[in-house]
């Protein structure tokens, strides 16, 4: 069975809630029982994890080196501006799929840079919740050689 990682950073606790004109009503933990029952369906052991600090993250890439075959990510702001994250994808060695609930490339420039995206094998972005399913698929379809 395959083992996946979904991290995801920065102010992600806050769905629901935070700035719902960008980022839906979905809360956190209504998108982990999307991905749990995703899981279930496509035979994936799934672990699902959040922090709003950037050494946690760091520590749970290195980590999955060693215990998961692939990792969805969505770093929230720390896309923008961690080289220690891109590090830690780079040195993980295990595939790693950026994911972002809105389309980064239709908002403010700053958004625009992603340093996960040069150690990522692929990008999802602007879908909403549905982007982690999609991400799910993607990252399995990867693992298991389908094109």
């Amino acid at each position: 069975m395959r083992s996946m990682l979904i991290l995801n950073g920065p102010n992600l606790n806050l769905l629901g809630t935070r700035q719902p004109e960008i980022y839906g009503s979905t809360t956190l933990a209504d998108i982990e029982a999307l991905c749990r029952a995703h899981a279930q369906k496509i035979g994936v052991d799934l672990t699902f994890a959040q922090s709003n600090h950037e050494g946690v993250l760091i520590d749970a890439l290195h980590d999955a080196r060693k215990t998961k075959d692939g990792v969805i990510l969505n770093a929230g702001a720390y896309t923008h501006t961690s080289i220690a994250l891109m590090d830690a994808i780079r040195s993980a060695e295990v595939p790693v799929i950026e994911l972002h609930l809105s389309n980064i490339h239709a908002r403010e420039s700053y958004r625009h840079l992603s340093y996960i995206s040069p150690v990522a094998i692929g990008l999802i972005c602007g879908f909403g919740a549905r982007g982690y399913t999609l991400a799910m698929d993607a990252l399995y379809s990867h693992l298991e050689g389908i094109a």
